[in-house]
């Protein structure tokens, strides 16, 4: 609902991600004044993250380089990410599989190499508190506890680091993890890359939070490796052709294969009592309906993993029409353990997931 126009006229794709997980109708502008919501991927993760290296990671499978006004009026802001720390801090969603790699694993070519690393800047850590420990007793009130919040800063990396090296010497993953060269030139090997380090990153219990844009709103991405040479978005606008509508099949069907590869990776790795499957909550899916129409009412999507054992899965459910998709979150955020308040965004109330109208 958040995603209508209330008046703002055009504008459909950047609201509909605008608005994705958060159920705020983002503010038109196409400058730095940008406004929408905090994410529930954020609120998760201010939970789920304290005991991680990385509180949580965002991805995407196309650069958010764009800047200025990519849809009547609204900051290209809105369409480069789905993740915002809070109202006014959208996060880049990072493309480069080789810059995420470093960011999980370390600049070091092996293990070893990567755990020196994290060493050599722990106790540069150590030698840049004890000077500023030193300087501490020379300065006055206020300038100490500046001092003070750049020493908190400092101990919250130390722990980070901390972490990192005593989960990089438990985890169980190949020794000499292959860091990548850059970005793939195919649309396939880029997608199923980005897809195995966020497995690798879940595994390694490096992040428990991660967000992954497959593919930006207006997406000019063509598919030729499936026989699609046409842009996703211009597929979308089909206005019933025979021959987009086949396209746009095969790119949707496409894109839910490698979420399918990426589950069956998790469903076969161990964790606890079970899978890493079982002790997820994986939300799939978009805010437009109909591209043709561009309508936000019945989206399709689909909510994969176990939730700890709080998820039936193997069914397709229909709720009523107007039900805001923020019911869904809020009820999500209850089964990953995240105390929240009892309304997040546009919601009605948390959206009851074992249903009796299958």
């Amino acid at each position: 609902r958040q995603a209508e126009a209330w008046g703002d006229g055009n504008g459909e794709h950047s609201r509909a991600s605008g608005v994705w997980l958060n159920g705020v109708h983002p503010k038109r502008t196409e400058g730095a004044d940008v406004r929408a919501g905090t994410t529930a991927d954020q609120i998760a993760a201010t939970k789920l993250g304290q005991d991680t290296p990385l509180p949580s990671l965002e991805i995407s499978l196309e650069n958010s380089f764009v800047v200025g006004n990519c849809d009547n009026g609204y900051s290209c802001v809105y369409t480069n990410t789905i993740a915002w720390r809070s109202p006014t801090t959208p996060l880049p969603m990072e493309h480069n599989p080789r810059v995420v790699f470093e960011r999980l694993f370390g600049e070091g070519g092996t293990t070893t190499e990567r755990l020196t690393r994290l060493r050599e800047d722990r106790s540069i850590l150590d030698a840049v508190r004890e000077d500023m420990v030193r300087l501490e007793r020379k300065l006055g009130a206020q300038d100490r506890f500046r001092v003070d919040q750049y020493l908190d800063a400092v101990r919250e990396i130390e722990r980070r680091i901390q972490r990192v090296e005593v989960q990089s010497d438990e985890a169980e993953l190949p020794e000499n993890l292959a860091r990548p060269v850059g970005i793939p030139e195919s649309f396939n090997d880029h997608a199923r890359l980005m897809f195995d380090l966020q497995a690798l990153a879940f595994q390694a219990d490096i992040t428990r939070v991660f967000t992954f844009l497959i593919g930006r709103e207006q997406s000019a991405q063509s598919y030729p490796e499936i026989g699609v040479p046409d842009a996703h978005h211009a597929t979308s606008h089909h206005q019933l052709d025979p021959g987009k509508l086949e396209q746009y099949a095969k790119i949707n069907t496409y894109h839910v294969d490698l979420l399918s590869g990426f589950l069956q990776r998790l469903h076969t790795t161990p964790d606890g009592d079970g899978s890493l499957l079982d002790h997820s909550l994986i939300l799939y899916g978009g805010g437009i309906s109909d591209g043709d129409q561009h309508s936000h009412i019945d989206l399709p999507l689909i909510l994969a993993g176990g939730g700890a054992g709080q998820l039936q899965g193997g069914r397709h459910v229909r709720y009523p029409t107007d039900t805001p998709m923020t019911n869904l979150l809020l009820a999500m955020l209850d089964k990953a353990g995240v105390v929240h308040a009892d309304q997040f965004g546009d919601s009605t109330g948390r959206l009851d997931l074992q249903p009796l109208n299958v």
